[in-house]
């Protein structure tokens, strides 16, 4: 674990006393959003979009997502919420990516009909970069002992005594007591890296959809591939995850993958566009 990159220690200034540090999640946030604005910007470009357009997308999906995000935690998380909203809403937790999928999605949205641009065709655009940033805010979740999954005895597991929470068997008793600790003592346990197998997951999602990027016939094609494929990636995942089962055996993560999976199918068996030529070659 390491949760601060670089700590700066008290600073005093005028009269007033600072202790900045530099997290490692918030670090690998930036980092994720600036690698998608990176790629976003040189693909606009090569098609003739004003490379400012990358910059209002990339901060569109950034509010977006963070409300979204925030939103989805506070009804996964209703009873808690009721009990102490203010502390809920203003805690340091609660980034989930699906529900800032369709929070990111949303804004994006709105720039692309201020734009008065095709949404198919940034879609397509966009859907590598969700999946990279995606697997770059894994990196961050792995740094600071959060989203990890369920205790194991496999020779890879992770301890996270400091965790967000930590990975003892008290925190399992009293936090997740769905999750079965038959054959584990109590102490730290080990876990499931559910956040290195996402990262690798994400990786390899992330390079097969930017290879095919520059191939596309049917508008709209990669954006649902993207779905299915991160939809897919999640749903597997999960049955490894702490996250408590509500319907079928099936968490809520595990139900919106189904319907992202759902969603992509349908769409690539039923295009919205028949048109050819979306892509377009490299310029040398």
């Amino acid at each position: 674990m390491f949760p601060v990159i670089y700590d700066f220690g008290d600073i005093d200034i005028f009269g007033f006393s600072f202790h900045p540090v530099i997290n490692s999640y918030g670090f690998m946030l930036m980092l994720a959003f600036y690698s998608c604005y990176f790629f976003l910007n040189k693909d606009l470009k090569r098609l003739g979009h004003n490379p400012s357009l990358a910059g209002d997308i990339i901060f569109a999906a950034a509010v977006g997502g963070i409300v979204g995000s925030r939103v989805y935690f506070l009804l996964e998380n209703f009873d808690q919420f009721i009990s102490d909203p203010i502390g809920m809403i203003f805690s340091g937790g609660g980034l989930v990516f699906l529900g800032g999928l369709l929070g990111g999605l949303l804004a994006v949205t709105y720039v692309i009909k201020k734009n008065s641009l095709e949404w198919l065709v940034i879609a397509d655009l966009v859907a590598p970069l969700l999946i990279l940033g995606y697997a770059i805010g894994r990196v961050g979740c792995l740094l600071v002992g959060d989203d990890y999954g369920l205790p194991t005895h496999v020779p890879w597991g992770i301890e996270f005594p400091n965790g967000i929470p930590p990975s003892t068997y008290n925190i399992f008793q009293m936090r997740y007591p769905w999750v079965d600790l038959t054959g584990f003592t109590p102490g730290v346990l080990k876990v499931h890296p559910t956040q290195i197998y996402e990262i690798l997951l994400g990786g390899g999602i992330f390079y097969f959809l930017y290879q095919k990027r520059l191939s596309i016939k049917i508008k709209g094609s990669l954006f649902f591939t993207y779905l299915i494929l991160a939809g897919a990636e999640r749903f597997m995942v999960e049955f490894l995850r702490i996250n408590q089962k509500y319907f079928i055996g099936l968490s809520g993560a595990q139900i919106i993958s189904l319907t992202m999976v759902s969603v992509g199918l349908w769409f690539l068996y039923n295009p919205v566009s028949q048109t050819e030529g979306h892509a377009v070659k490299e310029n040398k």
